[in-house]
């Protein structure tokens, strides 16, 4: 419950089409000022949020607090899918704010943590799950990355990374062979096609196995991620063997993952590909690809992988971590 007398803090989620905008007290997201503004057509942040204040009787925010998906220096941020720029001053000033935070959009969902309703929160790999043990986020949605979370309340450290662009695990032919059609695919302007965990797991990650696949079978592919799952609730084979496919090789990362960072407190997907694939995780085995026999026993029975279906976790971490100072 929000505090009537802490700081008032301006709150903001940039997605690829929508950005989120809220106010918040005391860790709390007040929930009548939630707003969705479309970027398109948009020069930036800043309008938007001084936009926003103005619509709620001229507001004046102690603190500001925005979630971003791309990587953060010395206080600034360029968005990986827009074409975006803003700093923290720039945010302080268009909001009349006296401190601005940028986060990472991942170290704002692992901030959250803990604080996001118990009942919007889904177990897919059951497992044990230790008290204030480090705990992982991963993303899945436009594009894929993850942040380790350490400490709980004033001494929480939520890490910021890029590692969705890792090289994708190759353990079998057909990994291969999708790493191989992902580099050939032409490139977007300015940057180098590589076979990355973002490549596979993301919504044009499904596509593009999709597309390996159909390629292999001689047949046209189906589109992207949302006419790939409309065809496999149609019962559509090709779609079914490019889901399974991605659940696999979600399973495989997840698993690597895990022994990278031991997040005993449990593992936690987020976005709109996590919600996605979270009804088929039984039907394509993603227990037992994120738990098969490695050399390390580890992973055959620790770690919960749960899906967090709550689209503005972002927001409500924005608000954690701003209450923090």
């Amino acid at each position: 419950m929000a505090t009537p007398d802490a700081p008032l803090t301006i709150v903001a989620d940039i997605g690829g089409t929508n950005t989120r905008v809220a106010l918040a007290r005391g860790g709390a997201v007040l929930p009548d000022s939630l707003r969705h503004v479309r970027n398109a057509g948009r020069a930036g942040l800043e309008p938007i949020l001084a936009d926003y204040l103005a619509g709620m009787d001229g507001a004046r925010p102690d603190l500001c607090c925005v979630a971003v998906a791309g990587p953060i220096r010395d206080g600034q941020a360029m968005m990986t899918n827009l074409d975006w720029h803003m700093s923290e001053a720039s945010l302080a000033r268009a909001t009349g704010a006296g401190r601005a935070i940028l986060l990472n959009d991942l170290q704002a969902q692992g901030h959250a943590l803990g604080h996001v309703d118990p009942g919007r929160i889904r177990a897919v790999v059951d497992g044990p799950v230790v008290a204030d043990a480090p705990m992982l986020v991963v993303g899945l949605g436009t594009g894929v990355n993850a942040a380790p979370v350490h400490g709980t309340g004033v001494a929480r450290v939520v890490l910021p990374s890029e590692c969705g662009h890792v090289t994708l695990p190759v353990t079998c032919e057909d990994d291969f062979a999708l790493a191989r059609f992902i580099e050939s695919l032409p490139p977007e302007p300015g940057r180098t096609r590589r076979a990355s965990v973002e490549e596979a797991l993301s919504g044009r990650g499904l596509a593009n196995i999709h597309g390996f696949l159909a390629a292999r079978a001689g047949v046209t592919a189906a589109g992207d991620s949302h006419a790939i799952i409309h065809a496999l609730a149609m019962g559509d084979a090709l779609a079914r063997a490019s889901v399974a496919m991605q659940v696999r090789l979600l399973g495989q990362v997840l698993g690597d993952l895990a022994l990278i960072h031991m997040p005993y407190g449990g593992i936690f997907l987020i976005g709109g590909m996590a919600r996605a694939l979270a009804p088929f995780a039984d039907q394509f085995g993603l227990a037992a690809t994120f738990r098969a026999p490695r050399w390390i026993d580890l992973l055959e029975h620790a770690f919960r992988v749960s899906v967090i279906e709550d689209d503005n976790a972002a927001l409500l971490g924005c608000a954690v971590r701003a209450a923090l100072g």
